[in-house]
C-alpha cells in the first residue's frame, strides 16, 4: 500500500530582506495510509509551509513531496485531500448550509446524497442549530467547525489540519478528537499538527516532531516519551537540547 504522505530531501527557502530563510531543510518524512499523525514543532518551525507544500499552495525550492503516490503538484493528487487551515474564512454571505451544498457541487456532488452529507457533517460538528445562519454572524469556534464540515465534504482519504481545535472550548475539542478518531475508524489518515500535546498524546498512532525546517524525533506515540513522561514534557526536552547549541555559539566568548 502506498503511503498518504512521502517527501524526500524537501527544502523550501524563502527570499527576504536580510537574506534567504529556509523553512525546510531536506525534509523527509512518511505517513502511512490509515493512520493519525502530529505534526509538531514550536512557532516557525516550517509545519505550515509543508502542509502547503502538500496542498500544492507552495511550489518546494528543491525535492518532492507525494500524495498517494502522485506529485503533490497536481491536482489529480489533491482530489482525495481535504484541508482545514489554522485560521478558517470563507464566504461570510452565505448560510452555513448554502456554504456546504456549493462547497459539495465543486466536487460534483447534488440532490439528496449531498443533503444526507451535510446534515450528518453539521450534526457531527454540532452546528446544526446555527445551519441557516449566515457564517457573518459566527462566532470562531463556530467558523472552526463550518470549515471543519467543508474540509470533510468530499469524503477525503487523507485530512489534513492545521491546529483544528483553536478556538473550540473544551467541548468542542472533546468533539474534535471523536471525529478524528472515527476517521481513523473509516480508515482514512489524518495528519494535524497541534500545540495541544494533551490531545495529539490521546489521538494519535504516530508523532513528528520537527524544528528549523527538519525532523528531531518520530515515532509512535507509546514510543517517544520516556516512562512517567508526559509527551509535553518530551516535546519541550528535545526542543530546548535541540536549540542549546545555537544559543551557546551565541555567547560571546570569554577572554582568555
Amino acid at each position: 500500500m502506498e503511503n498518504a504522505i512521502e517527501t524526500r530531501n524537501l527544502t523550501v527557502v524563502f527570499p527576504a530582506r536580510k537574506g534567504p530563510i529556509k523553512a525546510l531543510d531536506g525534509l523527509n518524512l512518511s505517513v502511512q495510509t490509515g493512520q493519525v499523525v502530529g505534526f509538531l514543532g514550536p512557532n516557525g518551525a516550517g509545519k505550515t509551509t509543508a502542509m502547503h507544500v502538500l496542498l500544492g499552495f507552495i511550489r518546494p525550492t528543491s525535492g518532492e513531496a507525494r500524495i498517494f503516490g502522485q506529485d503533490a503538484r497536481r491536482s489529480i493528487a489533491r482530489q482525495r485531500i481535504g484541508y482545514l487551515p489554522e485560521h478558517p474564512d470563507t464566504y461570510r454571505f452565505l448560510t452555513g448550509r448554502e456554504l456546504l451544498r456549493m462547497t459539495g457541487r465543486l466536487f460534483d456532488m447534488s440532490g439528496a446524497a449531498l443533503g444526507v452529507r451535510i446534515a450528518d457533517l453539521l450534526r457531527l460538528t454540532g452546528i446544526d442549530e446555527a445551519a441557516d445562519r449566515r457564517v457573518g454572524a459566527y462566532s470562531r469556534g463556530m467558523m472552526q467547525r463550518i470549515c471543519l464540515c467543508q474540509a470533510l465534504i468530499n469524503d477525503p482519504d487523507l485530512v489534513i489540519l492545521d491546529e483544528p481545535t483553536g478556538g473550540l472550548d473544551p467541548l468542542g475539542r472533546m468533539e474534535i478528537r471523536k471525529m478524528i478518531a472515527d476517521l481513523r475508524g473509516c480508515g482514512k489518515t489524518v495528519f494535524f499538527s497541534s500545540h495541544e500535546l494533551s490531545e495529539v498524546e490521546t489521538v494519535c498512532d504516530h508523532a513528528i516532531v520537527l524544528n528549523r525546517g527538519r525532523i528531531l524525533a518520530e515515532g509512535p506515540i507509546a514510543s517517544l516519551a520516556g516512562p512517567g513522561e508526559s509527551l509535553e514534557k518530551y516535546f519541550i526536552r528535545v526542543v530546548t537540547a535541540a536549540s542549546r547549541p545555537e544559543r551557546m555559539a551565541e555567547q560571546p566568548g570569554e577572554s582568555s
